[in-house]
């Protein structure tokens, strides 16, 4: 019901169009790959849909915590593309582990809205997502069984890279999966891929709602005074998560050429005062530094571009960081309380952006 999910979704329903439209065109190699998937070799695709409803297997896994209007997205999108779709609520699965957390533990945790600590809210959230997972794997591998079909699927990750740079998300939940098509794709242009989808693939009727939707995980008890939203609870936007990221992951940018950079832009563009420029980068890189272990444990992912959390291939500095960047930060305070010497530090930055693309890769990674 979410863009992650719903732009997974709609990759998997893109891909069986390209297949119906090869195996229309006579292409003999892509119909016996098909007929193998399908294990059927008098198989021949009519459709997108009919042929997603052999493959694709979407389940909304619900708890007392989930909007009637996700759910409702949910299955409209999977009606129109056709895929098998399921629904299961997991609060007993919840509530079981709950139990035993609270017999062990001499307490039971509770949300924050019903008076519990910022670290049972917390637990209880990541019960949910993890809960979520082993689901997903237990039923990719019986719910071929009970269609008739040997063998299992492929659980497919539905975390972006955005989310995974800030590491808002829970270890081992959504983003633990056998390859994660969206892992090196930014909340800003898997959007701009769903508009895509409507333009193109006739789905306006669904997606629309979709991308107009708040961005939020239902992790927590819907209350008259409080619905969780994902940039409320990282303290950012996904724009400026996005500007971050990429600052980060591509320029190698730290907090004090973040800030410069930024210091350069946002006042003029945002309306934002030095002191607002340094409060986000340095919430920005306190979170960067408290979830990057999460970093070692992403689901292989899918790239297309170098905005990429795949440490093994773009990025090898460490994983463990002092998350209060003492030096850093001290600096960042030193450029609020001067503005002059911001210029200097801005034309530094600059120079050294220009420097890295005149070097080429292979210079650079030798500097």
């Amino acid at each position: 019901g979410g863009v992650d999910s719903t732009s997974v979704a709609c990759m998997v329903y893109s891909m069986c169009r390209l297949v119906v439209t090869a195996v229309e065109e006579r292409d003999s190699t892509v119909l016996k790959d098909v007929r193998r998937i399908v294990q059927d070799d008098k198989y021949t695709p009519k459709s997108a849909p009919e042929f997603a409803g052999r493959i694709l297997t979407t389940c909304y896994m619900a708890t007392s915590n989930s909007s009637q209007a996700t759910r409702e997205r949910a299955a409209n999108l999977a009606k129109l593309i056709g895929s098998r779709h399921m629904v299961v609520n997991i609060d007993c699965v919840v509530a079981s582990i709950v139990g035993s957390v609270s017999e062990v533990c001499g307490t039971k945790p509770r949300f924050a809205v019903h008076g519990g600590s910022q670290q049972q809210n917390l637990a209880l959230q990541n019960i949910q997502a993890r809960s979520r997972m082993v689901l997903s794997y237990a039923m990719a591998q019986l719910s071929p069984s009970s269609a008739g079909h040997s063998g299992s699927l492929l659980v497919l990750g539905t975390a972006n890279v955005d989310e995974a740079l800030r590491g808002y998300y829970t270890k081992f939940d959504c983003s633990a999966a056998d390859i994660n098509p969206i892992g090196g794709i930014s909340k800003t242009d898997l959007r701009l891929f769903l508009q895509y989808c409507v333009e193109n693939f006739n789905m306006a009727s669904v997606l629309e709602a979709i991308i107009e939707a708040p961005p939020t995980a239902e992790l927590e008890p819907i209350t008259a005074e409080y619905t969780q939203t994902d940039e409320a609870d990282m303290g950012m936007t996904y724009h400026e998560l996005s500007v971050f990221g990429r600052l980060r992951k591509i320029h190698r940018y730290g907090p004090v050429s973040m800030f410069a950079k930024l210091a350069e832009i946002w006042p003029s563009t945002r309306s934002l005062s030095l002191v607002q420029v340094a409060q986000k980068v340095k919430h920005f890189f306190t979170c960067y530094a408290i979830n990057r272990h999460k970093m070692t444990t992403l689901t292989p992912s899918y790239h297309a571009e170098g905005y990429s959390p795949d440490d093994n291939r773009y990025d090898l500095r460490q994983f463990l960081y002092n998350v209060r960047w003492p030096w850093q930060f001290r600096q960042i305070d030193k450029l609020v309380e001067n503005d002059g010497v911001i210029t200097t530090v801005v034309q530094s930055v600059k120079r050294r952006a220009s420097e890295d693309l005149n070097e080429g890769p292979t210079k650079r990674a030798c500097r």
